[in-house]
């Protein structure tokens, strides 16, 4: 068998590996983490794109849909982070199971996710942000409101905002993790009271003929649909990047992970199903159609709390999905496929270099890409890594390095489960645009470039 797919000894090479990360964070932060950029990166974001483009008034269908596929995937996630407590998520998880390559090209994909996750949300927190300026008559420069060929903002060129909140989000991480997890509690509390807000006050504004014809773009744009919804699902898998900085991993990862979603799971079907039966699914698609709607209900005071909430709780998303892909580079650095810089830690345990690097390609992209272009670049990544990691758990319990594990946790009704969870996430995968395809397929080429130019060679299990 080639080199490149030499695998880790999951035993005597991954666990006993030394940890630099520190080790603080309990259950209760991995549930707030999950819920944190869960709820966040796709309740203020997602729910008018996919009503106006996919679903319609059905909209509520196809975030069913994806809890449902995310669930297996859950489950999957939780068994492997549970027995491989360090950081790097899906990326560590493949390198035990499949082997180097194959790992890189999982970890690669996680790198758009993270990014563009970042991004995405970037550009809605900037939607929400000028909506609450709009509110004291203060307006910026066209050209500085958003990307070129934004949807329903012609003249844009460079989203200033955009760009300036993933700096500031950049430098709260530089602070450690113990100071960005208080920050984050805080907010994640206060964007739950906002969404709970929203569903209380719109209620009452639900009118039946919203709801026909329920599935305008028919049953097929339920599978699209849960496509892009999926990218509000993305949270536990960030979650799973922090098991090197858990306390009692085995126990608190499977909580944190399975928990979160559920959580999010019911928020956002109440949010989805309120939206839609409040205004029509055609005025819906805006990168802040939570507030947009309320503005067009005439309920601006309730707009502007809800714009100041989903200031606050996108903030939160940006924090954890930085994070996420600060640990995963930190992961390709340590394990030679990245220069050594990346694995650098400051005094307060923070990666630095990875750190930047993440927070610049992200306001980069948030600046100059449209809202549209970046959310469904976030799912195809997120799409492979939980498709690689529910077939994975199969190989994780019957591969030959992998003998001596007793996971804490293990996938329910096994192995249909994971299988079933493999085959949805393929679908889902198969309903994404051709113009998603092509850019994975650049970005997975400049990816295989940059292995076999530099990670091949100075892999740590190449020497």
């Amino acid at each position: 068998m080639p080199s490149f797919f030499r695998k880790k000894d999951i035993v005597n090479d991954l666990l006993n590996e030394k940890t630099t990360l520190q080790r603080t964070l309990s259950a209760k932060d991995l549930v707030i983490m999950g819920v944190g950029v869960i709820v966040g990166s796709g309740i203020f974001i997602t729910p008018g794109i996919i009503a106006a483009n996919y679903a319609g008034p059905g909209v509520i269908l196809t975030y069913l849909l994806a809890a449902v596929v995310c669930i297996g995937a859950a489950f999957c996630y939780s068994e492997f982070s549970s027995t491989i407590p360090l950081a790097g998520s899906a990326y560590t998880y493949s390198y035990s199971v499949y082997g180097e390559i194959i790992a890189w090209i999982v970890g690669w994909s996680l790198i758009s996710e993270y990014l563009f996750a970042a991004s995405s949300t970037a550009v809605s927190w900037s939607a929400y942000f000028r909506n609450l300026l709009a509110g004291f008559g203060i307006y910026l420069p066209k050209e500085l409101q958003s990307a070129a060929g934004t949807a329903g903002n012609s003249g844009g060129r460079f989203d200033i905002v955009a760009f300036v909140i993933v700096f500031i989000a950049t430098v709260l991480l530089l602070q450690g993790m113990t100071e960005s997890m208080k920050v984050n509690t805080i907010m994640v509390y206060v964007k739950i009271f906002v969404i709970l807000l929203f569903v209380a006050v719109t209620i009452f504004y639900v009118k039946p003929k919203n709801y026909n014809p329920f599935l305008p773009f028919g049953v097929g744009g339920i599978g699209r649909g849960a496509a892009v919804a999926f990218y509000a699902f993305l949270g536990f898998d960030v979650v799973s990047s922090a098991s090197e900085e858990v306390r009692n991993p085995k126990r608190n990862m499977p909580i944190g992970i399975i928990a979160s979603l559920l959580i999010v799971a019911v928020l956002y079907s109440l949010v989805s199903l309120v939206l839609v039966g409040a205004v029509n699914y055609k005025k819906l698609n805006v990168a802040d159609p939570v507030s947009h709607a309320l503005n067009l209900l005439n309920l601006n005071w309730i707009s502007g709390i809800v714009s100041l909430g989903a200031i606050m709780g996108m903030t939160t998303v940006l924090l954890v999905v930085i994070y996420g892909g600060t640990r995963l580079i930190f992961s390709f650095s340590r394990d030679g496929l990245l220069p050594h810089q990346f694995k650098k830690l400051s005094s307060k345990g923070v990666p630095i270099r990875s750190t930047i690097l993440v927070g610049l390609i992200a306001a980069s992209c948030a600046a100059v890409i449209p809202i549209e272009k970046i959310t469904e670049l976030v799912n195809i990544g997120t799409l492979l890594a939980f498709s690689v990691t529910s077939i994975g758990v199969i190989f994780l319990r019957h591969g030959k390095n992998t003998r001596d594990l007793t996971p804490a946790f293990r996938v329910p009704l096994y192995p249909i489960l994971p299988l079933i969870s493999f085959v949805a996430c393929i679908y889902l995968m198969t309903q994404l645009q051709n113009f998603t395809w092509i850019m994975y397929a650049i970005w997975t080429a400049i990816g295989l470039v940059i292995y076999f130019s530099y990670g091949y060679r100075h892999s740590k299990e190449n020497h």
